[in-house]
């Protein structure tokens, strides 16, 4: 067994004994929608979101404390690609790069940029270290996982403009990099999701090549539980509108009590506004039915269909925004299993 595996199971094991507490403790603060998520998913994410009464909180002023704080430190560990740094035209980004040793010894390989979730204000590529390793080793290629600015401190287009100069610097580097220029896909969860689905839009319209979407339940529009006003069935857990609101006003620069269907985004800021999908690369679009997320990923997958994208949707059941990250569970195996490889065909030139 590889040392990844080993510390997929590690942290797998870890994570799972420490749910038996943690729901046995919070399972009435909870209530009744827990009846609603799998079994097998039912963990410490569960609480993420709600205060000790079970009711949605504020995003902390370092929403990362809200990783570090409920996930063990073994599930990120050591040892599994590397720090990099990407200039271009004075701009310094810096990236954690992951590919097998063998890759540069075989001809051109595709690549992803990928981008962490942390509803644009939180989150790093540590918490991805696991996937973006294991991406680069089943399907040879070079993943490099973007660590973009952060909201409040920098909002809209700080982040995107991070992610388009890797992505720009990558096809510029390509022959060196040993990539194939015409594979290269983006990718991420949630806000990172939102952020690769603004990337392909941007790089759409300053014409550099995107061969694949890959998209894990992705934040894409700022007008969802607006106003931190709850879906019922949807958001009840990890992920919440009073938090989608707080979160695209941080990424915005919008003040949280005003109205977002008053509100004009800036170009690419807010992906499901974007009025024409044509032209879009083809996609995965995988969310859980309890996630806050479903309802405006299920309209973007169809709005990408008719604008004559092809388009995997995945929707999984009894699953809450994060869940995946429940690598004991067969079912979100399967679901990033599905991811890995629908990228696969999509870098292959294939549906």
């Amino acid at each position: 067994m590889s040392p990844s595996a080993r510390a997929t199971r590690g942290a797998a094991a870890i994570a799972a004994l420490s749910a038996i507490g943690a729901l046995a403790v919070r399972r009435r603060e909870l209530g009744p929608g827990l009846n609603r998520v799998a079994r097998e998913l039912r963990a410490p994410l569960l609480v993420i979101g709600r205060g000790q009464a079970g009711v949605p909180e504020d995003l902390p002023t370092d929403f990362s404390s809200v990783l570090s704080s409920r996930l063990p430190a073994r599930v990120f560990p050591s040892g599994l690609g590397h720090r990099d740094v990407v200039v271009d035209g004075g701009l310094e980004v810096p990236v954690w790069r992951y590919e097998p040793d063998a890759r540069r010894q075989a001809p051109p390989s595709g690549a992803l940029v990928w981008l962490h979730g942390g509803g644009f204000v939180g989150g790093s590529p540590a918490q991805d270290h696991l996937f973006c390793s294991r991406i680069a080793r089943e399907l040879g290629i070079l993943v490099v996982s973007v660590d973009y600015r952060l909201a409040p401190a920098h909002p809209y287009p700080a982040a995107l403009d991070d992610a388009f100069t890797v992505l720009r610097r990558l096809h510029a580097e390509a022959a060196a990099e040993g990539v194939d220029a015409e594979r290269i896909a983006i990718g991420g969860a949630s806000a990172g999701g939102g952020l690769a689905a603004a990337l392909a839009q941007r790089a759409l319209d300053e014409g550099v090549p995107v061969a694949f979407q890959l998209l894990i339940y992705p934040m894409l529009d700022d007008r969802t539980g607006a106003g931190g006003a709850e879906i019922p069935g949807r958001g009840e857990f990890v992920w919440t509108a009073r938090r989608n609101t707080e979160g695209w006003g941080a990424y915005l620069g919008r003040p949280v009590a005003e109205p977002a269907d008053r509100w004009a985004p800036a170009r690419w800021a807010v992906p499901a506004r974007r009025e024409h999908l044509d032209g879009l690369p083809a996609a995965w679009i995988g969310v859980g039915e309890l996630d806050l997320f479903l309802d405006e990923d299920r309209a973007y997958a169809e709005r990408l269909r008719a604008a004559g994208a092809q388009v995997q949707l995945r929707v999984e059941p009894g699953m809450y925004h994060g869940a995946d990250y429940c690598t004991w569970s067969a079912a979100m195996r399967d679901f990033r299993s599905d991811a890995i490889d629908a990228l696969r065909r999509g870098l292959a030139g294939g549906s």
